[in-house]
């Protein structure tokens, strides 16, 4: 069993520290273990050019086109089983590496897309998908913040791992923690995040949610989209439903049919990948019209960007 820690922080700073001591538990449970730094790597933004989607479903593997370190950190990834993260929180937010990260992940690692273009690679004689890819693994993430600024943070961890579907075991902040590593108990809530991630890769089939519950009883969010007629949409799972309130304690509801819908599910990632299919055959119908071309003409030539010389 390998658990892998990863630091989005400073060098030997919180970010680091707190890593490690998830890392110690999880050698205490058996695990070899492992440590990155993201700033010691040089990680491209992903530019959107679907180089990725085009390599998968045409046969050619699961490969992106820029040059850095990017997959050298997915193949640590991929060779562990379980992973956990330790990230600053900027603005509410995961750091912008960290936003870097997820943008490279999707939707070269969504789970859907790698099962059918294994399969169109079997039947084409194409390459087929290393299986590492498509393996669940259990995922635990820590943000750490010097504020209570940080409501935003656990819907970035968790839509990171609902592109490749690997299981959430702990997604944890930490506010007002500066001084983190003076404070015996949430010292220990990172020990026990690394004890609880160890158990899960153990046994990956049961593994199962270990952080406080949440509102949505599917995914355990707390963040919401409300929209017209009260409609609330999960944050994370995109689940959509009801927000009420029973006996002064605030809880979601939801018909059974919509878990077929949730982002992190299977059936939820293939209704995804037919309505982008729909959408990218009805855009690219419009950009091969003459109008279109016409008023990307006319933009181009109307303003150009300014650049350091």
């Amino acid at each position: 069993m390998k658990i892998l820690g990863i630091s989005g922080g400073t060098k030997n700073g919180a970010n680091d520290c707190m890593c490690k001591e998830a890392l110690l538990a999880a050698k205490e449970q058996g695990a070899e273990i492992e440590f990155v730094r993201l700033m010691d790597l040089e990680i491209k933004h992903c530019t959107g050019c679907k180089a990725c989607v085009m390599s998968l479903f045409s046969g050619r593997g699961n490969m992106c086109v820029l040059k850095d370190d990017f997959q050298w950190l997915l193949d640590k990834m991929l060779d562990a089983d379980g992973i956990i993260f330790s990230i600053p929180i900027f603005e509410k937010c995961a750091a912008g590496i960290f936003h870097t990260i997820m943008d490279r992940f999707g939707p070269r690692m969504g789970l859907s897309n790698n099962i059918v273009a294994d399969k169109i690679s079997a039947a084409n004689g194409g390459k087929r998908i290393d299986p590492k890819y498509m393996k669940t693994r259990a995922v635990s993430y820590m943000g750490i913040g010097g504020s209570d600024w940080a409501t935003e943070i656990q819907n970035d961890f968790y839509l990171h791992a609902l592109t490749p579907m690997w299981k959430v075991i702990d997604n944890e902040v930490f506010m007002w923690s500066l001084g983190i590593l003076t404070d015996d108990s949430k010292v220990a809530r990172a020990h026990q995040i690394g004890v609880n991630l160890a158990e899960a890769a153990k046994d990956i089939e049961h593994a199962t949610w270990k952080g406080e519950d949440g509102v949505c009883p599917h995914c355990h969010s707390r963040n919401f989209y409300i929209e017209g007629d009260n409609v609330a949409v999960c944050g994370q799972c995109g689940i959509r439903g009801k927000l009420v309130t029973e006996d002064g304690k605030v809880r979601f509801t939801f018909e059974e049919s919509q878990i077929e819908h949730a982002h992190d599910t299977l059936s939820g990632q293939f209704i995804h990948a037919d309505d982008i299919q729909n959408n990218e055959k009805n855009a690219g119908a419009a950009a091969r019209s003459d109008e279109y071309k016409a008023k990307v003409q006319r933009y181009a030539e109307a303003i150009t960007a300014v650049k350091p010389e």
